[in-house]
């Protein structure tokens, strides 16, 4: 039997994703972060953020200065910095976001603070190959080809 606490159910820990990772109120980070798992800020970070198929929170005690690329984010803190969400950003009614806003969709809160440009993008569809056009001209039915009618000349 584990002497391990478990983790609550609301965690957010799903085996399949990698589960959540927690900087904590006390933790200062200099420099790159770059995940393949959900990430929640509490503490303070400057650089660059990374998470290009997660999502990245920024708690209310969070202070990020950085640029952020993640699958989707949401502020509860304060992010100084461009961010770059694939599916979504979320800044919640006590969150502070100064800078430029790149994704495809975006909530504000009322009361929650944003100075920047929003640029929203649509997701693009796979596109399917359609099947090529005939490059020969069709000669029109009832005649033959030949001289006149687009075929050769004899």
């Amino acid at each position: 039997m584990s002497t391990l606490p478990s983790r609550p159910a609301e965690s957010g820990f799903d085996p399949a994703r990698g589960g959540t990772a927690v900087l904590g109120k006390s933790v200062i980070v200099k420099g790159q972060i770059f995940g393949r798992e959900d990430l929640t800020i509490d503490g303070e970070v400057e650089g660059t953020v990374e998470l290009q198929e997660h999502r990245l929170t920024v708690g209310p005690n969070g202070k990020v200065t950085a640029s952020v690329k993640a699958r989707e984010v949401v502020a509860l803190g304060t992010i100084h910095g461009n961010v770059e969400a694939r599916d979504k950003v979320e800044i919640r009614k006590e969150a502070k976001l100064v800078g430029d806003i790149r994704t495809a969709r975006i909530v504000i809160d009322d009361g929650a603070y944003f100075k920047g440009n929003i640029d929203i993008v649509r997701a693009e569809a796979p596109r399917v190959a359609s099947a090529p056009k005939p490059a020969v001209p069709v000669a029109p039915t009832g005649t033959s080809p030949g001289p006149g009618n687009g075929g050769p000349a004899k």
